[in-house]
């Protein structure tokens, strides 16, 4: 099947929404993957913490990982609560345990309650996928951007991620598996994302140092990047006429969707990535990840 043609091409319609943006408000949703996900069992018995997995790239994320015999908990904004019961159904429907742990990820003592749920609940955490993130786009630039934002920007993006693997390597044993999120905004810049830009290619370093540090433990670090995929966070964060056209400046002409994220992921954190480690995979519709 034609790449170009298996998801619309700009414009799609978000609706007008507000940080952090929920999936019911959008009328053109995501494909998440419900209909068309189908597992193997490459994770079986696992036990998944995913960060921002209500929704987006997560709710993808956590459909797979459950489908493919994985538990999963979910850490999300409490304002998200809708959007993060919808994709624990998705879960317990594929016969795992869905856990949900809403709060701020800002919060270092957030970050540590998450992984002392997965530890009590799921009985431990051999997956950590560090997913969430903020954005504002500020087509002015630099001094558009405020010192709230700024901040809100990197303890989202770079301050939880490390707090949350801090916290979770005492407790993954040998064989376990840690995931970040970046972007092509790590690669390709925007000036309107500068801040959010920064922290994307933060994350490839810290994967990268991380892969380096945990090798002697047995636990692989690797990172996706994804290019403009179609999320709440798009018409939340985004100029109206940014979103209508998002999306079409890539090699295929359309925006990502979750669904086309999930394989990624599900790979980097079964058996099949057992020789790599510090790696960053682009999924990015043909934009240079390099």
């Amino acid at each position: 099947m034609d790449p170009r043609d298996l998801y619309p091409k700009p414009e799609l319609d978000g609706g007008d929404q507000q940080p952090p943006g929920l999936t019911t408000a959008m009328p053109d949703r995501p494909d998440h993957g419900e209909q068309s996900y189908r597992g193997s069992g490459r994770l079986t018995g696992r036990k998944a913490v995913i960060t921002g997995g209500d929704s987006g790239i997560g709710r993808a994320v956590a459909i797979a990982y459950a489908r493919e015999g994985a538990d999963v908990l979910l850490s999300y904004l409490p304002e998200e609560e809708s959007d993060a019961a919808d994709t624990a159904q998705w879960i317990e429907k594929a016969g795992r345990k869905a856990v949900t742990v809403p709060g701020d990820i800002r919060d270092e003592a957030h970050c540590r309650t998450i992984i002392e749920e997965a530890r009590r609940q799921l009985g431990g955490v051999d997956i950590l996928v560090n997913n969430a993130a903020y954005q504002m786009a500020q087509p002015g630039g630099i001094t558009d951007i405020t010192d709230e934002q700024f901040d809100r920007v990197m303890k989202t993006n770079l301050y939880a991620m490390f707090w949350l693997c801090r916290a979770a390597v005492p407790h993954m044993p040998p064989g376990s598996t840690i995931i970040n999120t970046a972007s092509i905004q790590a690669y390709l810049s925007s000036s309107a994302l500068l801040d959010y830009a920064t922290t994307k290619g933060g994350i490839v370093a810290f994967t990268k140092a991380l892969a380096e540090d945990l090798a002697e433990k047995g636990i692989r670090v690797n990172a996706v990047a994804p290019g403009p995929i179609w999320t709440p966070l798009i018409p939340a964060t985004m100029p109206e006429e940014k979103v209508k056209s998002f999306g079409g400046d890539t090699p295929l002409g359309r925006a990502g969707q979750p669904a086309e994220l999930a394989a990624a992921y599900v790979y980097f954190a079964s058996p099949d990535s057992s020789y790599t480690t510090g790696e960053v995979l682009g999924v990015t519709g043909g934009k240079p990840v390099s």
